[in-house]
């Protein structure tokens, strides 16, 4: 069983920046490709950002060049640098866990991200 706990969410003014972190357990963490999935109201849930467990990165065209997705396997967890974050930022961030064989998804209870304008 995995658990991922999510952090660092808050209300920010627009152009400032958020660090959410996301704590995991379990041992499968270190070879499990992780992400960022955000859902705004009213909208489906969209990925963010993604971090293989080689290291290799896709960010969603809407926050490449702001956002910075990077893991820290010694401590199971993953974070997401957010800079210049717009109002269209708004959403609940989910952190999500894909196992190193595809074959079991996890995800966190989510943290409300909102950015006033």
């Amino acid at each position: 069983q995995v658990q991922l706990v999510e952090s660092g969410g808050g209300l920010v003014q627009a152009g400032q920046s958020l660090r959410l972190s996301c704590a995991g357990s379990g041992s499968i963490f270190s070879g499990s490709t992780m992400g960022w999935y955000r859902q705004a109201p009213g909208k489906q849930r969209e990925l963010v950002a993604r971090i293989t467990s080689g290291g290799n990165t896709n960010y969603a065209d809407s926050v490449r060049g702001r956002f910075t997705i990077s893991r820290d396997n010694a401590k199971n967890s993953v974070y997401l640098q957010m800079n210049s974050l717009k109002p269209e930022d708004t959403a609940v961030y989910y952190c999500n866990l894909v196992g190193p064989l595809r074959d079991i998804v996890y995800w966190g209870q989510g943290t409300q991200v909102t950015v006033s304008s």
